[in-house]
């Protein structure tokens, strides 16, 4: 994927990588970082890492202080996804600035409240966050109240919009970045039925009540109905909300999306954080295929075709990079929603990635052209789904 303000990026990606300690899945306690500190070294590196990947997941910082935070969103922190594409943004910005960083996972995990949320916020401030990133629209009562409570730290609101104090004031002390998910979906749904595909599926996360899931399930299903009225087909999709809720795997999924397999379904836009893992296991016992979501998962399952992806790390170093550079006030209180103008939404091209059969990659550009010249405008009011009469998609919601 292309990247999007790469001359802004270029100028923040300047310094070299502090002294860290081991990774972790699980956000550290004050008890991990005391024991990380007895085996913390004092080496640095003078490279920035080439990806996030190189970059541990936690660290212990000199002085016990950590600059750049993140608080996840529902889900695992190394989902392949949401949570992960976010952090490593936070992870590179961090590592390229000598800047100290660490995440917090709210408790309870699914069934996190928002005071499990804000007081992720809050030991993050008083951890010493000079910024702290949040991710996920299920973060905006909590970060509502961190950032009234926290007026002069600065929060990146990650599929997030502008928000209000208690008398309807702008919280300045907010950014909110969003995506244009719509084209992301509308660009996958297109291929994969110019790919040959006809059974499509779609089983998205937040229970039908997340922005961003619904615009590119609304999207997908825009492009799929184009194709196939340029090809002259009609294709059926099954689209889904159900156990998604929580965007967690389950068995109840896997169960669900096993049967529409074995009924004729062929590949299944899997839209929704950790369900992907769910979604890959049924394709694999069912030889069918995967759109992955997000960032591109085609490491994680030899069955992903192709991913609808969103600039989730170049956003985050773009927005703290305001932080870091005085200019956040262009952003904080704002809202700030990235597409195919900002390079910001695609499908991996990369060799590997790139697994359909017939659908060129010359093909996909001049469609991402399209876009980028406004001959073709995607919808994004993901209200009309159900009243739309498709002309070529027999659309059964479920």
């Amino acid at each position: 994927m292309k990247k999007f303000l790469a001359l802004t990026l270029a100028l923040v990606m300047a310094l070299s990588l502090v002294a860290c300690g081991g990774g972790s899945d699980t956000a550290q306690t004050d008890e991990d970082t005391a024991a990380t500190e007895d085996t913390a070294t004092d080496e640095t590196t003078t490279e920035a890492p080439a990806s996030a990947d190189d970059i541990p997941d936690t660290m212990t910082s000199e002085d016990g202080k950590y600059q750049v935070a993140f608080v996840t969103d529902v889900g695992q922190l190394k989902d392949k996804s949401f949570n992960q594409g976010t952090f490593d943004g936070v992870k590179l910005y961090a590592a390229a600035n000598g800047l100290s960083y660490k995440y917090y996972q709210p408790a309870n995990s699914s069934e996190a409240t928002d005071d499990d949320r804000y007081d992720a916020m809050k030991a993050a401030v008083d951890g010493g966050a000079e910024v702290v990133v949040c991710a996920g629209y299920l973060q905006e009562a909590a970060l509502k109240r961190a950032a009234m409570e926290f007026p002069d730290v600065p929060f990146v609101f990650i599929d997030g919009y502008p928000l209000t104090d208690d008398d309807g004031n702008v919280l300045a002390n907010v950014a909110g970045i969003s995506f244009q998910e719509e084209q992301a979906g509308y660009l996958a749904g297109f291929a994969a039925v110019k790919d040959g595909f006809t059974k499509l599926g779609f089983s998205g996360g937040g229970g039908g009540t997340n922005d961003a899931c619904c615009r590119f399930g609304y999207g997908y299903v825009q492009g799929a109905n184009a194709a196939a009225e340029e090809l002259g087909v009609t294709v059926d999709m099954n689209y889904s909300w159900e156990y998604g809720a929580t965007f967690s795997a389950s068995t109840e999924l896997q169960t669900m999306i096993s049967g529409w397999y074995a009924n004729g379904t062929e590949i299944v836009f899997a839209c929704g954080g950790s369900m992907f893992q769910s979604i890959a296991a049924a394709a694999s016992a069912n030889d069918g295929y995967v759109i992955g979501v997000d960032v591109d998962q085609s490491g994680e399952s030899d069955y992903v075709v192709t991913s609808a992806m969103k600039g989730l790390s170049d956003a985050v170093q773009w927005a703290v990079g305001h932080v870091y550079d005085g200019t956040f006030s262009e952003i904080g209180g704002t809202g700030t929603s990235l597409g195919v103008k900002d390079n910001a939404v695609a499908l991996p091209t990369a060799e590997g990635s790139w697994r359909f059969e017939t659908f060129t990659v010359e093909e996909y550009e001049d469609l991402y052209q399209q876009m980028l010249d406004g001959t073709l405008v995607v919808d994004n009011d993901f209200s009309k789904l159900e009243t739309t009469e498709w002309s070529n998609v027999n659309l059964s919601i479920i």
